[in-house]
């Protein structure tokens, strides 16, 4: 059986590995670049999911399709 590992213990192990790795360098536009980081797999597995369909990934995601289709396109993952 896959041990499950929780999502918010990874995120602070590799957000703390992040700052390690910094040293005494200070961290700009920290919460974009996770944001960013975090955003774009969660996109690319629910449209997956969704098998490419915007409007169920939408409300998989709690959004508006919309709302989806600029991220999408934020994340060059869908032509403009």
């Amino acid at each position: 059986m896959k041990k499950k590992t929780d999502l918010a213990q990874c995120v602070r192990d590799s957000l703390a590995q992040y700052l390690d790795d910094l040293g005494d360098a200070t961290p700009a536009n920290l919460y974009d670049m996770v944001i960013d980081f975090v955003e774009r797999p969660i996109l690319e597995v629910v449209m997956a999911r969704a098998a490419g369909n915007q409007s169920q990934a939408a409300q998989m995601l709690g959004m508006t399709r919309n709302t989806l289709r600029k991220k999408l396109v934020a994340h060059k993952m869908l032509a403009s």
